[in-house]
């Protein structure tokens, strides 16, 4: 079987047993900043685990992509050595959501591993969970499995092993392995003989930030099987990369290094990093995730430029990885069709990813050779953690290869220092990247009895069809620090729950809706609508301005309607701009993020290079050709399989359930969205563009304005050209071409002006030195001098000119310029090596309140306090004096 006909034959074999075939869902989980990326095929469903979302089946199969590349599902570091880890792979997994449990889940895994796939009965083996102090021996589990294993082929383990768990919190149970024995078999190596092939989770209890376990609603279960390792065994082989999922990126990559893959173990070890590292780079570029240099992206760049320095390794001197996208598409390309869909997007940000770490390698060459050099000449020879992490997050040198370099000089790595500089940095950016659903965390409940009637309740949104909701009924209150209470009075502010609402809670880049709620002399102002936990009724935050609220209170709610009205424009807007921007320059634009706000609206989109000035007037006259045609916006609910199969766009990010909103422009967007919008497009008026730029890497961003504030934008604009003519007294046609003019006359000047400034602070001469001027430091011609009215660029040509007319010497330089301190240090070439400039550079900066560095030869750096340049001159003479002492 191939590995096609092995995800195939799963997914048919579950469907037969009443399961719910369920797409993939992206690698970014939606709605959950516990996890980086997904990395089981149940975090999808974990909501539906924990009782909080139902679905229209209980049964569910897929085929899911995974990553495990942080916390303790973490392969990254064994990838390449081992033959059977990877940092990207799929999961098949089958699912049951409080229907069947152990009794059945067993004996399907036993049916398809031994009758469908023809595996060996006596080659399988099975663990259990031996029981600790919180849970018990799994008692159940041993008794199915007697009846397929003799007990000496049931191993009972710990909690290490047998209990699974999604993350620090969520659901989890005991579980049971099923392992494939291929000890028997002489060519196998020691370490592989026991495969684990499938993990049985029965999903039991939900674990709480302080520990304990709770049962869940309902039992569940959740299994996971690794595609590439059950293709293995079926294959026949003991590498998973001997499999055809990877033999022909392998192969591909053999055909660039000019080294067939199985000769030698080291060029193996490279290209299996690569064939892994690339099918990761690829899904995840296909699911909106670029590379940069925080949280995901972050992670993103560091498999690729892991991928390219073992590129180097095998002499591969150019870019390559981004061929190797089309031949992972032959292989996997019909069981995910994004990779095709996305192909130019993943190939141009792969090429400008590896264009860039050429460019970052060659200059991190010279501030790696210098931090060794430092490291040689101490006394440790250790390289410190907080120079190998600058080197490696700042200029993005791979780890291993600053160890490789250092290792060539015999110098240690301080690895540990390192490691924890990492998680530290790590730290930061799971901080600066956390979503306010930690807001749901921070809502004190009474009793876990309360948050199963708000989870019951449901959250009914009515403001689709209506601004005001008449008689909506209180059915929760928090004050200010989000504490449940049976009462909020006038002058307080908190949080009010009510069974019904026409308040929007902001979502898919939409803000929330604000407005007020009233009743009989009661009257609050929402300024706000928070999720308090999901599927229950949404939180309004309120300031009550009179009255009193209380829990059972029937009042009125009332969005801010004109506020509303122009949050509609811009959404609906968003949605034109989205197709326009694909109709100009092209299919492999996706949308990366977006806000839609009543005074502007804002949408970050893939594409690899700036918008050009015509690409920006076609796609802002095209949005505006489908707002004056005026068409009907049609908004539909449908089954999600059914919306998707009809062409409708899923956005990154977002999370949809069974049901779906379907937004449809007719013939130009059609677009999954559970915003609000505009009952015609002509109800946006008109719509301009105001910027464009770069975000991240292969991540534009595009600000623009409807309605009256469109209007309003281009009358000031034009009012400011109007003013610049006026100065110019030149027509409209002639401005570009007179600015022009103007600004080379001003270069022009600026040159002369520094030049004069140059042969000022020279004495009148063009490039002699002033002997008077030059000092013997133990016979090494000396220039220190403070200089006026000349800038950094003016310094720098003076230290040159200066050092050329030494011959053989060292110069300093120091200025004050807009009230801050500017100095170099030049050093001629043949004392270079005893003088370091850098070194000279960073003893001096400290003095002024600064800091800098640079080569040996030629250094600068800023400063804070001008009065202290004389100090600074005079240390600089003792400092090249120390250093010609020191041996």
């Amino acid at each position: 079987m191939t590995s096609r006909e092995i995800r195939r034959s799963f997914l048919a074999y579950f469907e037969q047993q009443g399961h719910r075939v369920v797409p993939s869902s992206p690698l970014v989980p939606a709605d959950d900043p516990s996890l980086l990326f997904t990395n089981a095929g149940m975090n999808q469903f974990k909501n539906v685990f924990l009782g909080r979302e139902r679905r229209g089946y209980t049964r569910a199969a897929s085929s899911q992509k995974c990553m495990r590349v942080s916390g303790k599902h973490n392969d990254l570091d064994n990838v390449g050595p081992s033959l059977r880890h990877h940092t990207f792979f799929e999961m098949l997994g089958n699912f049951s959501f409080g229907d069947y449990f152990k009794a059945e889940a067993i004996p399907y895994a036993w049916q398809l591993l031994t009758e469908v796939w023809k595996l060996p009965s006596d080659k399988l083996r099975a663990s259990i969970f031996v029981g600790d102090a919180n849970v018990p021996r799994d008692e159940e589990a041993y008794r199915i499995w007697r009846q397929y294993l003799p007990a000496d082929r049931i191993q009972e383990l710990g909690a290490e092993d047998n209990f699974w768990q999604m993350a620090e919190t969520g659901p989890c149970g005991r579980c049971s392995e099923i392992f494939f024995d291929r000890s028997d078999d002489p060519r196998c190596p020691e370490s592989d003989r026991l495969v684990e092939l499938w993990n049985n989770v029965f999903m039991e209890f939900d674990r709480q930030p302080d520990g304990r376990l709770v049962p869940l609603p309902a039992r569940s279960i959740d299994t996971g099987m690794s595609l590439e390792r059950i293709t293995a065994v079926i294959q026949g082989v003991f590498s998973n990369y001997d499999t055809d999922v990877f033999t022909p990126v392998l192969a591909a990559i053999g055909e660039l290094a000019g080294v067939p893959y199985g000769r030698v173990e080291a060029t193996d070890i490279s290209m299996r990093v690569i064939a892994d590292h690339i099918r990761a780079t690829a899904f995840l570029i296909a699911d909106g995730v670029t590379p940069s240099n925080e949280w995901r992206g972050y992670v993103l760049r560091k498999i690729m430029r892991r991928a390219m320095r073992h590129g180097k390794k095998l002499g591969i001197a150019h870019p390559f990885l981004h061929e190797l996208p089309d031949v992972l598409t032959g292989v996997m390309g019909d069981a995910y069709p994004a990779l095709a869909g996305s192909r130019d997007t993943i190939v141009h940000i792969i090429k400008a990813e590896e264009e860039r770490f050429d460019v970052l390698l060659d200059a991190g060459l010279a501030k790696l050779e210098e931090v060794l050099e430092r490291a040689a000449s101490s006394q440790a020879r250790i390289v410190p953690a907080d120079e190998v992490f600058r080197l490696y997050d700042s200029l993005g040198l791979p780890l291993d290869f600053i160890e490789d370099m250092a290792d060539e000089r015999r110098l240690t790595v301080d690895r540990e220092g390192f490691a924890r500089a990492m998680e530290a940095q790590r730290t930061r950016a799971r901080t600066a990247s956390a979503f306010d659903t930690k807001q749901a965390a921070a809502f004190e409940l009474r009793s876990d009895a309360t948050r199963r009637t708000l989870e019951d309740m449901g959250d009914r949104f009515e403001g689709y069809a209506t601004p005001r909701v008449g008689d909506a009924t209180v059915v929760a209150l928090f004050d200010e620090h989000r504490v449940e209470v049976d009462r909020l009075g006038a002058g307080q502010e908190g949080y009010v729950l009510l069974d019904r609402t026409p308040f929007y809670l902001e979502s898919g880049g939409q803000v929330s809706d604000t407005g007020w709620l009233e009743r009989n002399g009661t009257r609050a102002e929402v300024t706000g609508v928070l999720r308090v936990l999901p599927g229950a009724p949404r939180a309004h935050h309120v300031a009550l301005l009179s009255g009193t609220l209380e829990v059972s209170h029937q009042l009125a709610a009332e969005i801010h309607n004109q506020r509303r009205a122009a949050i509609r424009r811009n959404h609906t807007a968003t949605h034109l701009l989205h197709a326009a921007l694909r109709r100009v320059l092209g299919a492999h634009v996706v949308q990366k993020g977006s806000l839609v706000a009543p005074d502007r609206l804002r949408f970050d989109f893939v594409h690899v290079s700036p918008v050009t000035h015509e690409e920006l007037d076609a796609i802002e006259r095209l949005v505006n050709v489908h707002i004056m045609r005026n068409v009907a916006v049609e908004t539909t609910v449908r089954s999600t399989e059914e919306a998707m199969a009809a062409g409708a766009m899923a956005l990154f990010g977002e999370k949809y359930g069974d049901r779906v909103r379907v937004v449809n422009i007719p013939e130009f967007s059609v677009e999954l969205c559970g915003g609000t919008h505009c009952a015609a497009t002509g109800d946006i008026g008109f719509f301009t563009i105001v910027s464009e730029g770069g975000v991240a890497a292969g991540v534009r961003r595009i600000e623009a304005l409807t309605g009256e504030g469109a209007i309003a934008h281009v009358q000031t604009s034009r009012n400011r050209f109007a003013r610049v003519l006026d100065e110019l007294k030149v027509a409209p046609d002639h401005a570009a071409d007179t600015v022009a003019r103007l600004q080379s006359e001003v270069k022009r000047l600026s040159r002369d002006l520094q030049q004069a400034r140059i042969r000022s602070a020279l004495g009148g001469a063009t490039t002699a030195v002033d002997r008077d001027g030059i000092e013997d430091v133990a016979g090494v011609r000396l220039i220190a001098r403070r200089v006026d009215d000349i800038d950094r660029s003016g310094l720098r040509d003076l230290a040159d000119s200066l050092k050329s007319g030494l011959g053989s010497g060292v110069v300093i330089l120091a200025t004050e310029h807009e009230g801050k301190v500017a100095f170099v240090v030049s050093v001629t070439r043949d004392l270079a090596a005893r003088l370091r400039a850098g070194t000279i550079v960073k003893e001096l900066a400290p003095i002024v309140g600064g800091g800098g560095g640079g080569r040996p030869d030629f250094a600068e750096a800023g400063g804070k306090d001008p009065a202290k340049i004389g100090v600074l001159l005079q240390e600089g003479r003792h400092v090249v004096e120390r250093m010609l002492a020191s041996p």
